[in-house]
């Protein structure tokens, strides 16, 4: 076991993987020599030299659509998208490439060693352009695999469970806990399972569901809620694409209740699919509505970016009213 922060154990993830396999290439916006934007691969271009880690021009349809290409003919891609506000000039070729690519030849060949990595959310100060959080576009697409970490412990295991997956994953990095979060890592290769999700504190009284840097917001929410007497269930989902469907609802079988936050936007985010299809399991189990504490409906804003987001504060004052209900 070593101590890493988030970056560290995505590094580490990327060094194990390239080291198994000589078609794995890692690949993007200053990615090369100088490590990425935040210093990722640092070190790997070095190790594993210029022809498996190295700069690719600034358009990002052009990765993904030499990522698709690559992964066709057998290699392991990892494609980074510097920012994830920054994917959607490469929309086309992920959702409509991509995750159709063995649909479309009746399994005859397929990208499915594909994985693209992108740093999402805000908490950085980084304004309209570099704090958005866009998994729930890429949920409506069958095909694909969607992915979010809360902590370096679990960024290396669903990574290298990513790369390794036979289909095309996107796997979204909360940035701002990119050198914030800490924790005790194996040095060693390991895997966490794809599509399920992760009860981190059982409760009694309501359900707590979100993914990536709100989970350390829900779990300051549960905190305050102990001293009310309300017993948290908070559950990590881990997967939007597939997403845990059975856990969500065992445990709001028994809570009565659930509340549901993240960084995006209230309208259309994933939190909206959530709420549905529990209330469509557990209808006649729920207590209260189920409840959504999410970002406002408007560009991210950087001057108020306190009021946008959805805090532990706003999470704390929707449980108890979903408990007052």
């Amino acid at each position: 076991m070593a101590k890493m922060n988030m970056l560290q154990a995505i590094n580490s993830a990327l060094d194990i993987a390239m080291s198994e396999d000589e078609s794995t290439l890692c690949f993007g916006e200053d990615v090369g020599h100088f490590g990425g934007v935040f210093r990722a691969t640092s070190g790997l271009q070095d190790k594993y030299g210029k022809l498996r880690c190295f700069n690719t021009p600034l358009v990002e349809q052009g990765i993904i659509g030499f990522a698709n290409g690559l992964a066709a003919q057998g290699s392991r891609p990892i494609a980074e998208i510097q920012f994830a506000d920054y994917i959607f000039p490469a929309f086309d070729q992920i959702v409509n490439e991509a995750a159709k690519f063995r649909y479309r030849s009746g399994n005859e060949f397929n990208v499915g060693r594909l994985t693209i990595r992108a740093p999402y959310g805000g908490g950085i100060a980084g304004g309209l352009y570099h704090s958005q959080s866009p998994e729930a576009y890429f949920a409506h697409t069958p095909g694909l695999k969607v992915v979010i970490p809360r902590n370096p412990y679990q960024a290396k295991g669903l990574l290298l469970a990513s790369i390794r997956d036979d289909n095309p994953v996107i796997f979204f990095e909360p940035k701002r806990l990119y050198r914030a979060s800490t924790g005790e890592v194996p040095i060693e290769d390991y895997q966490l399972p794809l599509g399920k999700a992760e009860i981190m504190q059982t409760g009694s009284d309501i359900t707590l569901l979100a993914w990536g840097a709100q989970m350390e917001v829900l779990q300051n929410a549960a905190d305050l809620a102990v001293n009310d007497g309300v017993s948290c269930e908070v559950i990590d989902l881990r997967s939007i694409l597939p997403w845990d469907i059975e856990t969500i609802v065992n445990s709001v079988v028994k809570t009565g209740r659930l509340l549901v936050t993240q960084e995006a936007p209230l309208t259309a985010g994933f939190a909206s699919e959530i709420a549905a299809t529990i209330q469509q399991e557990c209808f006649l189990h729920l207590e209260s509505p189920v409840a959504r504490v999410c970002g406002l409906d408007t560009p991210y804003p950087l001057a108020l970016e306190k009021e946008y987001v959805s805090d532990h504060l706003k999470i704390y004052e929707a449980i108890k009213r979903s408990i007052n209900y």
